[in-house]
This record gives structure tokens, C-alpha cells and sequence, in this order.
């Protein structure tokens, strides 16, 4: 049933099935979308404005990347991240994230490490806006994999942040507030900056790895209320 649901599809994707995913994946964090009730193609299609083609590529990508579940001739499902699933992705950033940092600060242009630090600043500015900062969030991630060099690095860990987005606002889901959340990364660009790669990768590690333990003992909590 989607005749309550408020869905908005993106003007800015590269595709209309890249829209109608960011629609769901923002439906999905923004409790539109729930866990447990079966949504139909025809309508997702309608409620968007666009053809049944795109949502099916779109909820195709989304059933890969274990984020949604299609129920032949019925529709779809929302499945969200369990305490193991965070675990794994945890693990994978871990495996990518860290070292990047290293490079970036030892090996990046000072423009790329001024975007940096100006991205920085503007999660500073966002501390009472809550969409934006997780918008300067997200860039900051994306332009420190990207300044790494591997392309393919930084389309994985968006994907990656995108399946942990899906468990709702950071802030309620790992118990953090903007403020600690931006005084997480300050280590990472300060030493980035300094060129400290070392440091870098140590704060890096030391962000993730907190950031992981939150959110998996915030879903083994509602797994237990639940149970």
C-alpha cells in the first residue's frame, strides 16, 4: 500500500532508475517506507511519475544490495540491516577506509586537502541542520576515497553507507549527536592536513570502529525489545 506514502524523486541522478533508488533508499531512512508491509510495483511507478521500466531496475539494484525483497507478483519488501550485516560492512570500510586516509594525507593534491578541510567546516556549520550535515557527512567520506585514487573503492563504501542509512537518523541509531559525530572526524582531516598519514589512518580506524560497535548494539537492543 503506498497511497500514504511520500515518496520525492531526485532531479540530479545520473538515471530515472538511479532516482527511484535514492527515493526508496530516502523513504526507507525517513520511515515512509517500513519494514514488513509489501509495496507495489504499479504504484511506486505512479506515486513517482515515471514508467514501471526504471522502478524495476531500480528495485532489481536494491534486491542485489540486500535492501529490498521481491515477492513475485506481489511487489516488494523493505528488508533493513541486521546487527551481523553492519558487522560485515563495518568490516569491509575497515578493510578500505583506513588506508585511504593514509594515502590521501602522504599523497593528495593541497587543493583536494583544502576541499577537505572545507568540508569539514561545513558539517561545523550544519550542527543544527540536521540534513545537511549528514549531506557534508557523506561528501567528506566521498572525497577522501576519491582523492585516494580508486574509483571503485568510493562507489563501494557509498553503497556501504547507503545500506547503514537505511536503519534511520545516525544520531537516534548509534546514540551520537551531530556535535560528537563531527568531533569524530576532526582527527582524521586534522592529521590528513598535516600530512600525517599514520594518524590518519589511526583516526580513521578509531571512527569506524566506534561508529560499528554503536550501531550493532543498537539493533541487538531492538532485537531484544522485539523478541
Amino acid at each position: 500500500m503506498l497511497l500514504m506514502v511520500q515518496l520525492v524523486l531526485p532531479h540530479d541522478a545520473p538515471s530515472l532508475a538511479d532516482a527511484v533508488v535514492d527515493a526508496v533508499r530516502t523513504g526507507v531512512a525517513a520511515g515512509e517506507l517500513v519494514p514488513d508491509d509489501t509495496y507495489s510495483v504499479y504504484q511506486l511507478a505512479d506515486l513517482l511519475g515515471v514508467s514501471r521500466s526504471p522502478v524495476r531496475e531500480a528495485l532489481l539494484r536494491l534486491a542485489e544490495a540486500g535492501l529490498v525483497r521481491i515477492d513475485r507478483n506481489r511487489g516488494f519488501r523493505v528488508l533493513t540491516p541486521s546487527a551481523h550485516d553492519i558487522e560485515e560492512i563495518i568490516e569491509i570500510r575497515l578493510a578500505l577506509e583506513p588506508g585511504t586516509a593514509r594515502r590521501v594525507a602522504e599523497e593528495a593534491t593541497d587543493e583536494q586537502h583544502a576541499a577537505i578541510r572545507d568540508t569539514l567546516a561545513a558539517m561545523d556549520a550544519a550542527l543544527d541542520d540536521e540534513e545537511s550535515f549528514w549531506a557534508a557527512d557523506h561528501a567528506l567520506h566521498d572525497l577522501l576515497m576519491r582523492a585516494g585514487g580508486n574509483q571503485r573503492a568510493a562507489t563501494i563504501i557509498d553503497r556501504l553507507r547507503a545500506t547503514t542509512a537505511l536503519l534511520g537518523p545516525p544520531t537516534t541509531t548509534a546514540g551520537r549527536t551531530l556535535r560528537e559525530i563531527r568531533d569524530e572526524h576532526e582527527p582524521i582531516v586534522t592529521a590528513i592536513l598535516r600530512r600525517d598519514g599514520a594518524g590518519a589512518e589511526r583516526a580513521m580506524r578509531h571512527h569506524l570502529e566506534h561508529t560499528g560497535r554503536l550501531l550493532v548494539r543498537s539493533l541487538a537492543r531492538v532485537a531484544t525489545v522485539e523478541a
